[in-house]
């Protein structure tokens, strides 16, 4: 065993690389950096983060909205009649057009209506009586 080891480790020391087989062996760890950084390790591109950063503001926005537009509700005095109505719609496109037509989607000090935060709020009034 000592002789096949010895015989190796002289044929290691003896071997050199040359100038190709060592760019192409640097590509390589460039290339395997790259695709375990963007696939296993979380890196991101500027771009991407910037998507998710306004993807993430854009649903904070419409979950702070939401309850507003579900008190209009319960201040409407044919709530009850609405909401049967609301119920009624096949689709969740139909329930968010219902609540925009209503008003409850429109913020006060705005004059028209958060389509994102109406079908939010279509589908909490979805769970009123549930």
């Amino acid at each position: 065993m000592k002789i096949k080891l010895a015989a190796i480790r002289q044929r290691w020391d003896k071997a050199k690389l040359t100038k190709l087989a060592t760019f192409w062996v640097v590509i390589s760890a460039i290339i395997l950096t790259l695709f375990l950084g963007f696939n296993q390790g979380g890196w991101m591109t500027g771009g991407t983060a910037l998507q998710m950063a306004e993807n993430t503001s854009q649903a904070a926005v419409v979950s702070r909205l939401a309850p507003i537009c579900v008190a209009q509700f319960n201040q409407d005095s044919q709530r009850n009649q609405k909401l049967e109505e609301l119920k009624a719609a096949s689709s969740s496109y139909q329930r968010a057009a219902y609540v925009k037509d209503q008003g409850w989607a429109t913020m006060p000090g705005e004059t028209t209506p958060d389509t994102r935060v109406a079908t939010e709020c279509a589908s909490r009034l979805m769970l009123i009586g549930e």
